[in-house]
């Protein structure tokens, strides 16, 4: 027994735990530390961020700064001119000799042209009061004096102008004479995020005059103090849609189908065109009933209405069989395709020109679902425009005037 006990005693040492230990650690490769090449590009990574994010929001809080100082300066041309004499050539006279003196010391940009865009921009918007500096009477210059928008208080800020807009966007609003027609398009291209080009595209195609049709006098003063607000489908249609970029005013004999594909194509500027929350869905969106197939030309769906938008195109003049169509679409869509979370699907027809007795007798006068819109493939003129519009507006009253005296009315 006693061999055994020391058999046993001496053996045990043999499994030598820590040769085996050994072993399993040589298994496992040893972590080796990442080059400095690429620690350097992970680092890299992160501080280009930072510096790009550091430049541009000081290029955004130059060119606010900016726009506050042209306003200040076209206000001490105005001021100084006027108290001088009121002759054209005494004004001009001001101006080289004033461009000679900034241009010496503070380079480009102060071209006599640009003066007298100055004094234009402080003309446009001289109702504002924007912060900048204020005159020091212990100093021969002025002392510039700049306050962040949120150290402002909020009254200041709204007679200031908006820090996402450039020079360039007031440039191009100043262009605008009417006063509620520019405070529209400031309003709308902060909210909307507009870059200069999306800006003078609205303009020119006078958004302004096309979304007041059926609004009354209360309704543009809140168009252009807020901008558009989409509460109902009427807020959405605009009349007429102007289709000058997808390039057909020139073609003849083009079908629906060509229309329809130079819509795809052009599908990000018929978005902007089409107006505010909208998602393309499908062209020649297919419904199957029990015993047929139907095909819509054109499916959007609207996120802040939260509907699918259908679209009928027609390359000539509406006809009842046009709206009965787009009637029987919108019911199908509610019925099979709309979601319980969705509210009513709305039709609008795309026509080449409307017929006032068709919109007056058909469902399109009652229906808050179906609409009838003319597209034009030129940008129009304002004169043409407005005659169109003029036209639309009396459409409306007419229809208006039909549901308030009745149909038998003498």
């Amino acid at each position: 027994m006693a061999d055994k006990r020391n058999l046993v005693i001496k053996t045990s040492p043999t499994k030598t735990p820590r040769l085996s230990a050994t072993k399993k650690r040589s298994t496992i490769p040893s972590p080796s530390k990442p080059s400095p090449d690429h620690v350097s590009g992970q680092l890299f990574g992160r501080i280009a961020a930072i510096l790009d994010q550091a430049r541009s929001h000081a290029a955004r809080t130059v060119n606010h700064v900016m726009v506050f100082a042209y306003w200040h300066i076209g206000q001490e041309i105005t001021q100084q001119i006027q108290e001088g004499s009121a002759r054209a050539a005494y004004g001009q006279q001001v101006m080289t000799s004033l461009s000679a003196k900034l241009r010496q010391r503070y380079g480009r940009g102060f071209s006599v042209t640009n003066l007298f865009l100055f004094r234009q921009f402080y003309q446009r918007f001289d109702d504002r009061r924007p912060i900048l500096y204020s005159p020091s009477r212990e100093l021969a210059d002025p002392a510039i004096r700049y306050l962040a928008s949120s150290e402002l208080p909020q009254d200041i800020v709204q007679q200031g102008f908006r820090p996402s807009l450039t020079w360039t966007h007031y440039r191009a609003l100043m262009r605008v004479d009417d006063v509620h027609e520019r405070q529209f398009y400031e309003v709308e291209a902060d909210r909307a995020g507009w870059n200069v080009e999306t800006l003078e595209r609205q303009i020119h195609t006078h958004l302004f005059l096309r979304l007041k049709k059926s609004r009354n006098k209360a309704g543009v003063l809140a168009l252009a103090a807020k901008g558009q607000h989409i509460e109902r489908p009427d807020d959405l249609i605009k009349h007429p849609l102007i289709l000058d970029f997808l390039g057909l005013e020139d073609r003849s004999g083009w079908h629906e189908s060509d229309l329809e594909s130079a819509i795809i194509q052009h599908l990000q500027h018929f978005l902007l065109e089409l107006g505010k929350g909208f998602a393309f869905v499908k062209r020649q969106y297919r419904v199957d009933t029990e015993n047929a197939h139907f095909f819509v030309d054109l499916v959007f769906y609207n996120y802040l209405l939260k509907c699918f938008l259908l679209i009928d195109l027609k390359l000539g003049k509406l006809t009842h069989q046009d709206v009965g169509q787009m009637d029987m679409y919108v019911r199908m869509f509610d019925a099979l395709k709309k979601s319980p979370d969705d509210n009513p699907t709305i039709g609008l027809i795309l026509c080449a020109e409307r017929d006032a007795v068709v919109a007056k007798y058909s469902v399109l006068n009652e229906s808050r679902q179906l609409f009838a819109s003319r597209y034009m493939l030129y940008l129009p003129s304002e004169e043409d425009l407005r005659r169109e519009l003029e036209r639309e507006r009396r459409l409306i009253d007419a229809q208006q005037a039909e549901k308030t005296e009745g149909p038998n009315h003498v």
